[in-house]
């Protein structure tokens, strides 16, 4: 029994704030020192953490995690190990700007039951790496597990000189004293990953936070596609650890001189189309009635196991759940995100009706997070991806792999994946280690010849209009 510090929020930010007083005085040497023993230590743990967390939270498949606790660990360390964050990190001689990488300070880190141990590993080394203490707070349903990674973190960084308390876990925290701790006057940032109310609670806190959005992904297989590629990759991503990942596939789009060939593929992989009468008696099952979202009861359940609990028949080895729909929004509740083994599944004539059904899913509650395309016509990618407020536009890649990052693309690896001003986040970036940075610039003192060379009384004459001091400022070299 792993046994939490106490819960004396005041406590727990003396440690922090003397943890980071500490760790500013580190060099870069040092820093990667302990980063390195927290990921290998991390990476030793990945099977035995993934088996925890299976067993605590009941979601998903172990296996499954122990992928994510690989792009958790290995991926992230080999993406952030070369980065600069210890003093001068950029000095440009012609503009005169160095840029010095300070730590932010004290950072809170709000862990998903989806991911309680890959996003711990993810969260600690890109906070170690920066230089900043971290406070672990798990979701009540993983906290054994989500704890049991912060250990083995804070275990490897302390056999490599780390400060003191630059890991730290609350668990079982009340939400009066967990709102109090994200208000402390000493946290530096909210690095919150999860359900919408502990993330709006981040942002309403007053202190900085880097949150996500909901994700409501549609994916678009156009007529150029390959129908049985484009199956393929998207059962992969939405089977993946029983489709709990966020950007994993909500709803297929299928354009009509595919569909036959589609649905061919899908009962040959064992999707299970459902009728009408099944979709409204599953409705009812995976959509909460007061809060109109889905229901925590199917998260991460198995197609069966989802289609048992709303008394419909179908084989154990049943796939993945096929929705056809003939709408999107409230009248049609399973065209929102349900994050299991069930597709909404939607047949179009036209690329332009493809695309504007995109849009209608994406704005129905995944406003600025992830959109899929399989496609191979560059003009239609361009289109389809001008169009969609999306942070990642994945092509012709499963969704739930391609989003977090660095397995099938080139984005940074990250459990916490920004959703911009959509989706109410600062960023539409995938979150990495430099956003835990605050950026000093030194600015020498280099005269702007161009401006100087003016005369100051142009200014003042009403008469010079701005396409006159404009062609005079570029005379002027």
């Amino acid at each position: 029994m792993i046994e939490a510090p106490s819960v004396n929020v005041d406590a727990i930010m003396r440690k922090a704030a003397a943890s980071a007083a500490v760790f500013s005085e580190l060099d870069q040497a040092h820093v990667d020192r302990i980063v390195r023993a927290v990921f290998k230590a991390g990476f030793a743990a990945r099977v035995r953490l993934a088996k925890m967390a299976a067993e605590e939270t009941g979601l998903g498949r172990w296996q499954d995690k122990v992928v994510k606790n690989v792009v958790g660990s290995l991926l992230v360390y080999e993406d952030i190990k070369d980065l600069k964050t210890v003093g001068v990190v950029s000095d440009d001689p012609e503009s005169g700007i160095v840029e010095i990488a300070q730590p932010l300070g004290p950072i809170l880190a709000v862990i998903p039951v989806t991911n309680p141990t890959s996003t711990v590993l993810f969260k600690i080394l890109i906070a170690l790496k920066t230089r900043n203490p971290i406070i672990i707070k798990p979701h009540r349903n993983a906290a054994k597990s989500s704890i049991e990674a912060a250990k083995i973190c804070y275990d490897a960084a302390l056999q490599e000189d780390a400060p003191d308390d630059c890991v730290q876990w609350v668990a079982d925290l009340p939400r009066e004293e967990t709102q109090k701790l994200m208000a402390h006057k000493d946290l530096a940032l909210v690095l919150a990953t999860g359900g919408g109310g502990v993330v709006k609670a981040a942002y309403s806190s007053g202190t900085p936070a880097l949150g996500v959005g909901a994700g409501n992904v549609p994916v678009f297989i156009e007529a150029s596609a390959d129908p049985v590629f484009a199956v393929e990759a998207v059962l992969s991503s939405k089977l993946f650890d029983n489709g709990t990942i966020c950007c994993s596939e909500q709803a297929l789009v299928v354009d009509r001189s595919l569909a036959e060939a589609v649905k061919r593929e899908l009962v040959v992989r064992k999707a299970r189309f459902l009728s009408d009468e099944e979709i409204r008696r599953l409705e009812a099952v995976v959509i909460d009635p007061k809060t109109k979202v889905m229901s925590v009861d199917v998260i991460g359940k198995s197609a069966a196991a989802v289609a048992k609990m709303a008394g419909i028949s179908v084989n154990e080895d049943a796939s993945v759940l096929i929705a056809p729909l003939k709408g999107v929004g409230e009248r049609y509740p399973i065209s929102g995100e349900v994050l299991c083994p069930l597709l909404a599944y939607y047949e179009v004539d036209s690329f332009e009706q493809g695309l504007n059904l995109c849009i209608d899913l994406n704005y129905f509650g995944g406003i600025g997070h992830t959109a899929s395309l399989y496609s191979n016509d560059e003009e239609k990618i361009l289109r389809f991806s001008k169009l969609m407020n999306a942070g990642r536009i994945l092509v012709n890649t499963p969704s739930a792999q391609g989003g977090v990052g660095h397995l099938f693309n080139t984005l940074h690896p990250s459990l916490t994946l920004g959703c911009g001003s959509g989706g109410k986040n600062i960023t539409t970036d995938n979150i990495t280690a430099r956003h835990l940075l605050n950026i000093q610039r030194i600015a020498r003192r280099r005269v702007n010849a161009k401006f100087a060379a003016l005369d100051p009384q142009l200014f003042f004459d009403e008469k010079v209009d701005a396409e006159q001091v404009e062609r005079l400022y570029h005379k002027n070299t």
